[in-house]
Order: C-alpha cells, then structure tokens, then sequence
C-alpha cells in the first residue's frame, strides 16, 4: 500500500472493475431478494448533494443486503419529468433563435430526445462517481416502450371505472408554459402587493358599492357582486345591477351565505373562472364563467382597450386610469402568501380549464384501508394519512409536448378511450400529455414489467424499500401507494424510509438566491467520495435534515486516513501469512488478543441493531469508536510487542471485520484494503457479512481496569509534565488474582508507561507522599519524587500560583470597574469572565497540587 492515503487513486478503477466482474447484479435465484428502485432523478440537469444523500442511503443498504446473502436489486432508471425538462428544452431552443411553435410537436420531440440523452450521460457518470452499485441490465426511462404500455393501461382502466373524468374546473395555470399545474407544484412565497379599494356604480343610481380585491385586472371576468343575505346594510340592494369599472358591463348583485358580514366592507365580486372560491358559488347560482385573459397571462377582449396587455402590466395601468376617474376608494400596501410555478418561478394563475382528473375518493380509501407500508420514523405516517383524507381530486392533464400522450381520441362529439386510436378517418388524438407523476407513480412495479407477469415482477415486487426524502411524501410516496393498492392489490414496498433535506452550515435550506448549494464534484474533487459518503450517511438519524458542514467531511476524511494507516501497518507486519491458515486457534491467544476479539464481537452484535434500523449514525459510531480506540490505540500497540503468529493472524482477522462493516459506507478504500489483505477474495461486495462468533472471551472484560490504570498513570504523567522517557515508580495495591495478570502482562505496562519499577502489595513508606490513582479494586500510588523534584516543583508552583494571583486581581478590577462596565461591548466583558473564571480553576488546582507536596 502507498504511504499516503490518495482518494483520487484509490477510487480510480474500482467501478469499472466492480462492472467488469458483474458484482451489481442480481438474479441469484438460490438467494432471498431484497430490492430496491432508485427514486428516478429528472433529466434536467445534474444531481445535487440532496441526491446523493439519497443515493447513497439507498447504495449503503443494497452493499449491506448484498453481503448478508440476498440477491439484492438497486434498479435504476431516469424520469422524465414533463414541464421541467420542457422548460430546460425551451430556454435551450430560445437561447438558438427556435420558436417551439414554429418547429412543430414532431422536431420538438427530437430536440427533447437529444436532451434525454445528454443528460441521461451525466447523470451515469454521477452515480458512477457516488459508487452506486446498480444493475444497470434493469435499467428503466418513464417513457420508455415498457412503461408506456403501463401508463396507458392505467388511464384507460381508471377512465373504464369512472375514476378518470374530463370537466372543467378551477385549477393552476402556468402561464409561461402555459399548461395546468397540481396542487403540489406551487411553491407558495411572500410578496408585496396591495389591496385596491375599487367603486362599482350602481345602475340608475349615482351611488356605489366598493369591494377590495388584490387582483383588479381578473374584473373583466366578474359575473356578479355578492352580499350576505342577512347583512342589513345591503337588504335594499338585493338583484340590483352595477358596472363593472371602465365598462358599460351589467351584473347582478346576488346573496349567499358564504360572505363573511365582518370582513372588508362585506361586499365581494364574484369571478368564477379565475378563482376556486367564486368558481363553486358561480356553479350554485348558474352564473356565466367568463375568461378574460388568455393562456399566456395577457388580457382578452373583455379587457376592451387592455386587450394584448400582460395582466401585471394591465393591472398598473388600469389602476392608475381608475384613480383617474375617481374610481379607486383607497389602496393599501400588503404582505400576502402568493402561488408560484415550481419550474418556471412565474405566477400562476387561478383559470377555469377543461382538464382531465383522478377521482381521488376511492383510490384514497383503499390506500388508507390496505397500505401495509411501514413508514420510518413511524410519524411520516400521520402526514400520509392527513394527507390522504383531505385529498382532492387530481388534475393530470398537462398542456406539453413532452410527456405520456392522453390516450383519448375525439371524432366530432365522439371520444374514443384505447391504447390506439381507431383506424377510420376522422379521429384526433387528444393534444395534452398527462402530469409526470402519473407515470412515476408506478415505478415500482412499472419497472419490473408490469402489466406483464414477468420473471421480474414476481421475484422482486413489492419492493423491499423504499428510501427518498419526506418533502415528497405528498408528491410521490402516497401516489405510489395509491397506485400499486389499485392495480396490483399490494402495497408498492415494505417498509419506506424518510430523510431530511440538506441544509447549509446555519441551517438555511440551499437555494439558488443565497448562493448556499454545494456541488458534490466539488467535495469528491477535494476529499474523495468515500468521505462524502461516510458523512453523508452518519451525520444525522432517519427523518432528520442534515446540516452540511465541510470541517466534518474533512472530519469523515481524517478517519479514512486513519484506517489507511493502521491497514498499512497491519499489512506490511502481515505479508508472511500469505501461504499461512489463518484460522485461528483459541489456545494460542493471549489476553491482548483474547480482549480484541471480545471487543470485536460485541460491536458487531450492538451495531446490527442500529443496521437493522437504519439508524447508521449509531452504528457508525460504534464501529468508528472500536476501530480508533480499541483497534488503532490499543490492540496494534499492544501487538507491536508481539511476534506470535496468533497475534498476527487476530490482526488480520479484526482488519478485514472492520472493513467489511464500513464497506457500505466507504466502498472504494474499503476494496483497495481488501485486495491487499492475504487470501483476499474476487471483492469485499461479495464478501461476506461479519457476524457473532464464539470468539469470545468475557472473563477478559473483568480486566477493563488494566486500561483505565494505564490511561489514569499517563494522565499523571502529562499533569507533571513528565516526558515518557523518564521513568517512573508504581506501587500497586490488590488482589492476588490481579497481582498474577500484572505480572503475566507487565510488558504492556513497560510499553506504555515506562516504569523504573514495579511493587505489587508492599509495604512502602513513600505512600505518603504519592499520587493516588483508586479504581475499583485495585489501588495505584505514584511517588512524587518519581515524577518530579520536589524542591524545584514547589517553587515552580509557588511561581504560577502568584501570577495566578496577579491575574485574577487583573480581571475582578475589570469587572469591578463601572466605567468598563458601561462602556466595553459585551463581548468583551464575557471574554474577561471567563479568563477569570480559568484562572481560578488553575489558581485552585495548583494550591491542591503544592498542598499534596508540602505534607
């Protein structure tokens, strides 16, 4: 092994070699499956450290199934993710001069094609950095042949059982993509805006109504003013008519309950088709549903002289024309939450639309009814159940090009509902593509074939596991379930596992706008994947958000480093077992070995719980903890003082445990160690997982005093700063079976604490003036004459007692001081309390230490 640990050649090869050799596949039908289907990414561009958290998540666990025996599937596959890649092709497109319209649906499509693939290559060559272990024979796209089949089949079996319908209803409007949009693509964000106060005049009177509304512009699409019935101030206005501003336009005022008296002035104009609200009131009063804008946000004929205008810019000057004729009461400037396009950022637009929809109330019912799916944490499973009770029906239908086709054909007033359409002449296929969460939705069985009853199919669904963040439990988790209950009687996995988002090192969610995102090229670039791996998968417990902290990765780094070097050692001091069994026998051991290899299994029976549940921040640290502690600063000190064979062969044997634990973790440094151990196998993937063994020796755990007596002792050396080559005294104090293990293993304590001699339940004067040490069962006294010149200690001590002295009269004068009091910033004043504070400690340690001289 090199000298130094380099991540860059450590890493170079090891994935190629893992495809060579055919490690990523599954299909061992001698073993139990265990599956899991990669959370599609979009191809719109380049994973982000959100990805790889979570497909990192997901690679640690397969390597782990992997190696505990089952056929274990991480299928991959792409999404591709109608209006965001859209509107990436678009901007592309616009960038060269190309109008989307101009070109036709057809050459779009080619462009859309070229961009899929582009990506799809970025996106391979990412997983293949982060070590993904994917069989990429299973490989799927959403729009692939297999999954085209299956998105149509559930359309037309939905729509054949009346849970799809076509009718129009208010929904979000895109007007930049100009296509409908869920619910669940609206990001909502505070802006400024203002509520105008705007007069309706009555009809035959000089008299008007005013209403405030933050949308002047959508007036043009009023249909009626509305009071409550039972408000008095209005009784008298009841089916009069007024003007819509700026028009010679009539409407009613009508009365329903759903006004509330007590808010604004209790009068409120009612514009069915751009608002939810006004569009249920228009349905029960059978009111016109004008549209007075088009489908790219500018203003139609009803608009009369603002007709062409884009509706923010009608909206301004609109105002200012009302304000002109007296026609605005008042404006006030406010702060309110307003609905935004997750993929193009603009506005979106209430607008009544003719949309195909999910009828959501049975799907719903079954999934809560028959969803077996254990959510982890448990509390993920509140959100989805809330969720699924309060759902509304789902508009799937998306104005795009780029997406599943509606399988629906129109003839006049004919609609046709199939996978073709019908060979007579006449028939047009419906121009909208359906939401991109309608296919996704079947991705885990979708994936394996489905509708077909394939080998796959059977095998390897339900999924085991499903691992993706808890942001998109309302997006993507409960579709999936709803999904799969309905057209494979089953829930889509067993168990479903919720992370957190990645946050920046204050805790702020990255964006864009802060300039707060981290490209993890970047990270791998400087400190190797396997330590954005290990980081990424131990710094926070299931369901929470992760906070990304680059002095942990190079935290994550230091540990690697670590093991590269105890690895270096254990192997350079290993080499001549190569041709050696390296099995080991039981009665060859002594107790350093006998302690390790109890170490060893009890960690490894603690951190498979911790496995079991996902929760790898623990078994980290468990395993993190022996491997430093017990392993590095221990045992291999201890074994340097050995030539047995035995010792060897526990070194090797504990080496490749530890490295076969951290492998899903850290799998490129964890095959470069492998590979270099003796009688290695094909790969540490494959290898097999470490477990229990009888090799295990509690009596050696009664002995955990012998290493806090070393550590205590040194810690006395380092409190009188006693270099470790001078020797010191003990004089030891315990039981009779104590006394025979010290002196069976006084050469560990020769190596690590140098004594100039070694008395065991003597008699000694010298007790008196002694260091004391009291474990348990066993005292340690350490003459002080041993350690230091006691002369020149007192004097010295007397020395840093006075200008300890010296210093704390310094800072109580300060803090005493009023003047300094009122004036200093408060950072200040704290720095000085707390010198004061550790002078003080100090000023009594050393009095303690010159007392126990002076005796």
């Amino acid at each position: 092994m090199d000298k130094l640990y380099n991540p860059k050649q450590v890493e170079k090869g090891k994935y190629d070699f893992w495809l060579k050799n055919k490690l990523f596949s599954s299909g061992d039908l001698s073993k139990k499956p265990f599956t899991i289907v990669i959370p599609p990414p979009n191809v719109t561009g380049k994973l982000h450290i959100g990805h790889t958290w979570d497909n990192t998540l997901q690679d640690l666990i397969i390597r782990l199934k992997r190696m505990q025996g089952y056929d274990a599937l991480y299928l991959p596959g792409m999404d591709h993710a109608g209006i965001a890649t859209q509107a990436k092709v678009d901007q592309k497109l616009r960038e060269q001069g190309i109008n989307r319209y101009e070109l036709g649906r057809e050459k779009y499509l080619e462009h859309a094609w070229k961009w899929k693939e582009e990506y799809s290559e970025y996106i391979r060559e990412q997983w293949k950095t982060m070590g993904l272990s994917l069989d990429y024979s299973k490989e799927r796209f959403t729009l692939d042949e297999g999954l085209s089949k299956a998105v149509n089949k559930v359309f037309i079996d939905l729509y054949n059982k009346g849970l799809i319908y076509q009718g129009e209803r208010i929904i979000h409007w895109d007007v930049e993509a100009k296509t409908a949009l869920s619910n669940i693509e609206i990001d909502h964000k505070e802006v400024e805006g203002a509520l105008y106060y705007i007069k309706y005049k009555l009809v035959d009177s000089d008299d008007h109504l005013v209403i405030a509304t933050t949308r002047p512009e959508t007036m043009f699409g009023d249909s009626a003013l509305m009071v409550h019935p039972e408000d008095e101030r209005f009784l008298n206005l009841h089916g009069k008519e007024v003007f819509i501003p700026t028009t010679q336009r009539k409407i009613k005022i009508i009365t329903d309950d759903y006004v509330d008296k007590d808010f604004g002035t209790g009068i409120v104009k009612v514009t069915p088709a751009h608002d939810p609200n006004d569009f249920e009131v228009g349905r029960r009063h059978d009111l016109e549903m004008p549209l007075c804008m088009n489908e790219d946000g500018t203003m139609n004929h009803l608009a009369h002289k603002y007709e062409g205008m884009h509706r923010f810019e009608c909206r301004k000057v609109l105002v200012s024309d009302m304000q002109e004729a007296n026609l605005i009461d008042k404006i006030e400037k406010i702060i309110h939450n307003v609905g935004h396009s997750e993929r193009t950022n603009v506005i979106v637009e209430p607008r009544l639309s003719k949309q195909w929809f999910v009828k959501m109330d049975v799907l719903a019912k079954q999934a809560l009814d028959k969803s077996i799916v254990e959510f982890i944490p448990e509390r993920f499973k509140k959100i989805f159940v809330n969720w699924m009770e309060g759902i509304e029906d789902w508009c799937i239908s998306r104005q795009l090009w780029w997406g599943h086709r509606i399988p629906v054909w129109y003839k006049n007033d004919e609609i046709y509902v199939g996978e073709q359409g019908p060979k007579e002449a006449g028939w047009k296929q419906d121009e909208d593509v359906l939401d991109t969460w309608f296919s996704s939705a079947l991705w885990p069985f979708s994936t394996l074939g489905w509708p077909n009853e394939t080998d796959d199919l059977k095998r390897y669904y339900p999924n085991d596991l499903m691992v993706t963040g808890h942001d998109i439990i309302f997006f993507w988790v409960s579709r999936m379930i709803f999904q799969a209950i309905e057209f494979t009687g089953e829930s889509p996995f067993k168990q479903c596992l919720m992370h957190g988002l990645i946050r920046d090192d204050q805790g702020r969610k990255m964006s864009k706008s802060l300039d707060n995102g981290v490209d993890p090229i970047d990270v791998v670039n400087q400190y190797g994947i396997d330590a954005l791996r290990y980081f990424i998968t131990t710094n926070s417990a299931p369901g929470l958000d992760l906070r990304y902290e680059e002095e942990k990765v190079e935290s994550s780094w230091n540990f690697i480093n670590k093991l590269w070097n105890i690895s270096r050692y254990v192997i350079m001091n290993t080499q001549d077992l190569e041709d050696e069994s390296l099995e080991i026998n039981a009665f060859e051991l002594n107790f350093a070995d006998q302690w390790i290899l109890t170490k060893l299994n009890t960690m490894i029976q603690s951190t498979q719980g911790f496995f079991d549940r996902y929760e790898f921040n623990e078994a980290a640290r468990l395993i993190y903890n022996f491997t430093w502690n017990d392993f590095a600063s221990w045992y291999i000190e201890m074994a340097k003082i050995s030539d047995d064979l035995s010792t060897k062969k526990v070194l090797i044997y504990v080496l490749d445990k530890i490295i076969k634990l951290l492998h899903p973790f850290m799998p490129f440094v964890t095959e470069e160690i492998y590979q270099q151990l003796p009688q290695h196998g094909l790969s540490i993937m494959i290898a097999k997982w470490p477990e229990p063994t009888d090799l295990h020796y509690e009596d050696t755990m009664s002995k955990e005093w012998f290493f806090e007596l070393i550590k205590r002792v040194r810690n006395v050396r380092n409190e009188y700063h006693v270099s470790w080559s001078k020797p010191i005294d003990l004089m030891i104090k315990t039981s009779k079976e104590n006394e025979k293990f010290i002196s069976e293993n006084r050469h560990y304590i020769n190596k690590f604490l140098n004594p100039s001699s070694i008395l065991i339940n003597q008699e000694n004067n010298e007790l008196d003036q002694s260091v004391a040490i009291i474990l348990a069962d066993i005292q340690v006294h350490i003459p002080l004459g041993s350690l230091v010149n006691i002369e020149e200690e007192i004097t010295r001590i007397e020395n840093e007692i006075k200008a300890l002295a010296g210093e704390i009269k310094r800072c109580q004068g300060m803090l005493n001081n009023s003047n300094f009091m009122n004036k200093a910033p408060q950072s200040k004043i704290d720095e000085e309390k707390e010198k004061l504070s550790s002078y003080q400690e100090q000023y009594s340690e050393a009095k303690k230490r010159l007392a126990e001289l002076s005796d």
